[in-house]
């Protein structure tokens, strides 16, 4: 049993036409509540055919714990939805941290239907300075978000990056329905910062 305070706080936010039942994120929430750490996997509104506004509201509507001990999990979409979020919430504190999965915060060629996402200036110098830990993981045969994005990501916000070779877009049908590389990733983030 990893040795977690039970203050800490873990939201786990997915992507385009994704669900909570989706890919690792059933795996990784009962992982870390077997650490003792309570998680809230988001069901993000019409994921279909996401609104960024839509998003937004839902972020600040439904994140209730916002302290040095929050922590993000971020898939695809996910990931710069939590950006914007932090762009328009008040945070007392740095927090926790993030782990992006497959993140992107610039276009992605092939899902033009999600550039309200992306259009529009991201202040990374705030992002920074409000949370203590960044590390973004990707794999260098995602068909789906290009590996560069991925890895511009990770340099805009000065994250730790972790590159795999296999991986394609993480999602159950490339074969994760587990992914303990972001629960090792992220206990590492939080025994850090003790």
């Amino acid at each position: 049993m990893t040795n977690i305070q039970n203050k800490k706080q873990v939201y786990i936010i997915h992507g385009y036409t994704a669900s909570p039942a989706d890919h690792w994120f059933p795996w990784l929430q009962d992982k870390l509540q077997e650490d003792g750490v309570p998680v809230g996997i988001l069901e993000m509104p019409n994921s279909q055919s996401p609104k960024l506004n839509e998003w937004i509201e839902h972020l600040l509507q439904n994140i209730k714990v916002l302290h040095k001990d929050t922590y993000f999990i971020g898939h695809s979409l996910g990931c710069v939805s939590i950006l914007r979020y932090l762009q328009q919430v008040s945070i007392p504190e740095p927090l926790g941290g993030l782990v992006f999965v497959s993140g992107f915060t610039d276009p992605v060629p092939s899902l033009p239907s999600l550039d309200e996402f992306t259009n529009g200036h991201l202040d990374y110098q705030q992002i920074m300075d409000s949370l203590k830990a960044r590390s973004v993981i990707a794999s260098k045969d995602d068909t789906i978000v290009p590996f560069s994005l991925s890895k511009k990501l990770a340099e805009d916000i000065q994250a730790d990056f972790h590159e795999v070779d296999h991986g394609g877009h993480f999602l159950q049908s490339d074969g994760f329905t587990t992914l303990p590389m972001v629960h090792q990733v992220l206990i590492e983030m939080m025994n850090a910062n003790k």
